[in-house]
């Protein structure tokens, strides 16, 4: 479309034939309540990593103490392993059931940047399709109860001479003769389509695939409280079928490549609150699986409830897929803030929603509601469906993206589309209400192509107002 310029009738005549029928007659998306998450609680017994070696003078390996700890609080029943305050080097930490991981205030655990400190290799999800891999750097595997909490900080050390350049970019340290991940992803993007045994997906030791920070794995009741994370290798915070998971009052803090926040992978019953992100990638983003892979494993994300979130740096503050072939559903984003950043001339969280997908990946979105969102940063674009996300391995399997809403957002700072659905003709989204939107300052006119049944209510571009004037849906290509 052309630059929308306010105050024009013409305009504003184009903006309203963007209305479809009555939002009256449309389901509404996330009318169930809001996912609950089953929280842990632990018994009041304390084992501090002291008592099995640990040194805090982060250079001594705790790996073995924190171990030891850990193995000793769950034969006691459960309760807390403490981190006290001080520096304290390690590796890899695998949790057990009961076992509350408590990390002081003023009490940073450093990991070590030696790959070899996260073998053997464990079972994990690797962009959606399932491998054998390095471990997770905080890592649990069919445990229950169990908590990550305190007020300490949690750093992977990553940074353009560690795990970083495994990414093969320049921006983040690799040079030509460095090794990198393209061919381990490629291979195993084609094992996950081949259907080739997980028991022969292995990688680990000289291969280039970095773990993620916080993994549970087949998991249950889960908490992850009050810590700041800091430059992950990979994504942050990256629950995988798993169920009843608590993520509130976190700090998560990483420019690195793939450093999305928090990614719940075929999990339900996930609440994410209270949380600030400080991203490179997604913030948020909602998962279960990637094309055929996905189908196989057959699970979906469903029953997430997102709240009081603050977003100063990132993708999309919410983002669902792109890796979504086994299906989200019942999603709910309420009360979220995206402030200008002091220290950017121009803030670069991309969009509140972003829907993503590709022609190939299936799956489905379902019952997605956004509300009262107030965003004085610059976005590119907010509210984003797109059936073009890059990636895919051939074929077509289009997704089916219906009844999605957004309330009561106020976006302050300035944007390029304030709205962009880009569906196919094959698959058009069904069902988008938007209500007591306000765009201050956008570049171009929504843009929309294939949507079917599209409500806009009290929806303001640009000083043009859009009030309660339905008009006939359009499919097939860009609405006008």
């Amino acid at each position: 479309m052309d630059n929308f310029t306010p105050g024009r009738d013409a305009t504003r005549r184009r903006v309203l034939r963007l209305g479809a029928a009555a939002a009256a007659a449309l389901p509404l998306a996330g009318t169930a309540a809001p996912a609950v998450a089953a929280t842990p609680r632990f018994p009041n017994r304390w084992f501090p990593i002291t008592d099995h070696g640990a040194v805090a003078d982060a250079a001594t390996d705790c790996t073995g103490a924190i171990r030891g700890a850990i193995e000793a609080c769950h034969a006691a029943g459960g309760g807390h392993v403490l981190v006290p305050a001080g520096r304290w080097a390690t590796g890899a930490i695998h949790l057990l059931s009961g076992v509350d991981l408590h990390v002081a205030e003023g009490a940073t655990l450093l990991f070590t940047t030696d790959p070899a400190a996260y073998l053997p290799v464990v079972r994990t999800r690797w962009q959606g399709v399932e491998a054998y891999n390095y471990s997770p750097l905080i890592y649990a595997y069919r445990q229950h109860d169990i908590a990550v909490t305190g007020r300490g900080v949690l750093d992977a050390q990553s940074d353009n001479q560690h795990w970083w350049p495994w990414k093969g970019s320049g921006q983040y340290g690799w040079k030509p003769g460095m090794p990198k991940e393209l061919d381990d992803w490629t291979n195993l993007e084609r094992w996950g389509v081949e259907g080739v045994p997980l028991q022969e997906r292995v990688f680990g030791e000289g291969h280039y695939l970095r773990p993620s920070f916080v993994q549970p794995h087949s998991c249950r009741n889960v908490l992850i409280e009050g810590v700041t994370l800091r430059n992950s290798p990979f994504w942050n915070i990256h629950p995988v079928l798993s169920r009843d998971i608590t993520v509130q009052d976190v700090t998560v803090e990483c420019q690195g490549p793939n450093s999305d926040g928090c990614n719940p992978d075929s999990c339900q019953n996930v609440v994410i609150r209270r949380v600030t992100f400080a991203t490179h990638d997604d913030c948020i983003a909602i998962k279960s699986g990637r094309d055929q892979d996905g189908w196989r494993v057959g699970v979906p994300s469903r029953n997430i409830l997102i709240e009081d979130c603050v977003y100063r740096t990132g993708g999309a503050a919410v983002a669902i897929g792109s890796e979504m072939s086994g299906g989200v559903s019942d999603v709910t984003a309420r009360r979220l803030y995206l402030p200008r950043h002091p220290d950017l001339d121009e803030d670069s969280v991309a969009s509140v929603l972003n829907v993503k997908t590709t022609p190939t990946r299936g799956g489905y979105v379902r019952d997605v509601r956004v509300t009262d969102v107030r965003a004085p940063a610059w976005t590119y674009v907010p509210f984003e469906v797109t059936f073009q996300y890059a990636g895919g391995t051939g074929g077509e399997a289009f997704a089916e993206v219906s009844r999605l809403t957004a309330e009561r957002w106020d976006m302050g700072g300035p944007c390029e589309y304030p709205i962009r659905i880009r569906a196919h003709a094959d698959a058009p989204v069904h069902d988008v209400r938007l209500a007591g939107l306000t765009f201050r300052d956008a570049a171009q006119e929504p843009l929309l192509q294939s949507v079917v049944g599209l409500s806009l209510r009290d929806v303001v571009i640009n000083d043009v107002a859009i009030n309660d004037r339905p008009a006939a849906p359009r499919t097939g290509g860009a609405a006008t």
